[in-house]
């Protein structure tokens, strides 16, 4: 006697199909393309919030070479969603204070980069820029590396909006 099939409401195995899921009119491809410009547009603009964990801020203070309650003190602030780290007015608009734009003249690059915050190293494939491509389009007005260099599978694109890095 055969197995008992599944119920057919069974939950699958693979994600809900998104709209990264579908091969691209142009290239065929499906997944998609980024590459960082330098352009510091991701950590600039209205005043907003990147908000980080314990750890991460153990690990910015280490690698700043202070003691996490300098770190605090110094480069975050209490908001109504939790601890952010602070944005300075350049006249341009509200930079991270981690934004360096000196160093690579022309350039805007992370002065925390290997310990960036989850909210950092997850851009752009952030929930509100993946739920339709008109959200991912409407995007590349501020991030020109949009739609350009590196291809990252749909697979990909997941593991790194769930926090992860596509490596692990």
């Amino acid at each position: 006697m055969p197995p008992p099939r599944p119920p057919t409401d069974a939950p699958s195995e693979s994600p809900p199909r998104e709209w990264f899921d579908e091969p691209d009119r142009d290239t065929g491809e499906t997944g998609l393309r980024f590459g960082c410009t330098l352009c510091g547009n991701c950590c600039s603009g209205p005043p907003g919030y990147v908000l980080f964990t314990e750890a991460e801020g153990r690990a910015i203070a280490g690698r700043l070479g202070i003691t996490e309650a300098e770190f605090l003190e110094r480069f975050t602030e209490d908001t109504h969603h939790g601890r952010s780290i602070i944005d300075i007015d350049t006249g341009r608009g509200y930079d991270c204070v981690f934004l360096d734009r000196t160093t690579m003249p022309g350039k805007a690059v992370c002065s925390i980069y290997e310990d960036r915050p989850e909210q950092c190293r997850t851009w752009p494939f952030w929930n509100k820029l993946l739920r339709s491509r008109d959200d991912w389009v409407r995007a590349k007005a501020t991030c020109p590396g949009l739609d350009q260099g590196r291809h990252y599978t749909p697979v990909e694109i997941r593991v790194i909006r769930s926090g992860g890095t596509p490596d692990d």
